[in-house]
């Protein structure tokens, strides 16, 4: 039988509320009755009920975060779940809970975040998008509620954040093409009025300025959605251009379609680049170059965030910057050694696969998976 708070009271001979105040930890109550109650919680094996605990003294330890609305296709874009796995991992160190809210539509969702804010059952919000003036961080200081927002929010002085530096992760992109000979280099965002869109769109257009490179608005092109079906739309818009020789995206998804759409027009002489480093990406044929965000770490700081901040940590951080890294086509090739004659490790295979031909190599024995990256272009 399942031993309960009544259970504890009765063995320690206190009421069922001076319970509760021990193990909320009350200075009100004497060191002599915290010792007979813990002594009769040990004795009984009595397992306090966390929510129960901590309704006990005012806080639940329970974080509610917000998905989007395109959170859901989750498995084809990962980003939310490594993000999520990263609020997990640092609100378990800590002890805390998440639950999650997801809805449809904008309206629905701003309906779901009042609603979790009003029934008192979490102690703090993590918004996983931000957006031009946003509607969910206005209600969220308007009643100076505790949140976090995964993005660059329009006041960041005013809000806790956590973010890339998604200009200049765009600009070196953009000026890799660049120092390769690209000079007719396409674009495609998507939900052009979200932060990260904008902050993506200027690190193109900064590397373009910075280079000397006139905007071409013609090979520019924002779509609805983070989708394949639209990269492919996309893809036919700018090959109205002739001379377009490289597409940058800001997402994986878009860049997917993007590559399908050339591969059944049977163009293989465009270089794509793709944004936050989808599993997917590695599968591709040719694998796709991409710019990690690391969405886990981005989760993992939100949550630490946050939590510091409910428990008032002296000196707590406001936001944090998230270290992007460009993975190119070359860290995604496979290679396997099958002849004692070569005995190269897989570094020094990298090194010498950008100058040799790997049918050759094959022909002396080494299977090789390999695909240029756009170095090669």
């Amino acid at each position: 039988m399942k031993v309960t708070i009544k259970d504890v009271a009765k063995e320690a001979n206190v009421a069922t509320s001076t319970v509760s105040r021990v193990l909320s930890n009350s200075p009100k109550i004497s060191e002599k009755t915290k010792e007979n109650v813990h002594e009769a919680i040990k004795k009984l094996n009595y397992k306090p009920n966390a929510i129960a605990r901590s309704l006990a003294n005012n806080k639940t330890r329970i974080l509610g975060v917000v998905l989007p609305e395109d959170a859901d296709d989750i498995l084809n874009n990962p980003f939310f779940i490594n993000a999520m796995k990263g609020m997990s991992m640092y609100a378990q160190k800590k002890n805390y809970y998440i639950t999650y809210t997801f809805s449809k539509t904008q309206q629905i969702e701003r309906k779901h975040l009042k609603d979790i804010i009003n029934s008192n059952l979490v102690d703090g919000v993590i918004l996983l998008r931000v957006s031009e003036d946003d509607k969910n961080t206005a209600y969220l200081r308007s009643i100076d509620f505790p949140f976090v927002v995964v993005g660059r929010p329009d006041n960041p002085e005013e809000v806790l954040w956590v973010n890339n530096d998604n200009i200049s992760a765009m600009y070196n992109v953009v000026e890799k093409l660049i120092k390769k000979g690209h000079r007719k280099i396409g674009f495609v965002g998507a939900i052009e009025n979200l932060n990260m869109s904008k902050d993506r769109f200027i690190g193109y257009k900064n590397a373009l300025f910075d280079n000397k490179i006139s905007y071409d608005e013609s090979i520019v092109v924002h779509k609805d959605e983070f989708i394949e079906n639209e990269g492919q739309s996309a893809c036919n818009e700018l090959l109205q251009n002739k001379d377009i020789t490289a597409i940058v995206t800001t997402d994986d998804l878009i860049a997917f379609g993007i590559m399908k759409e050339l591969k059944l027009k049977n163009i293989d002489n465009i270089s794509i680049v793709g944004f936050n480093n989808t599993p997917l990406s590695a599968y591709q044929n040719p694998p796709l170059a991409t710019v990690d965000i690391n969405a886990y770490e981005l989760g993992y700081s939100a949550a630490k965030l946050l939590i510091n901040n409910l428990e008032g940590k002296e000196h707590a951080k406001r936001h944090y910057i998230v270290d992007t890294e460009f993975i190119d086509v070359l860290e995604h090739a496979e290679l396997t050694k099958v002849d004692e004659e070569y005995p190269y490790s897989k570094s020094e295979w990298y090194g010498k696969l950008k100058n040799v031909d790997t049918t050759y190599i094959e022909s002396k024995g080494l299977t090789a998976k390999v695909y240029y990256d756009i170095n090669s272009k």
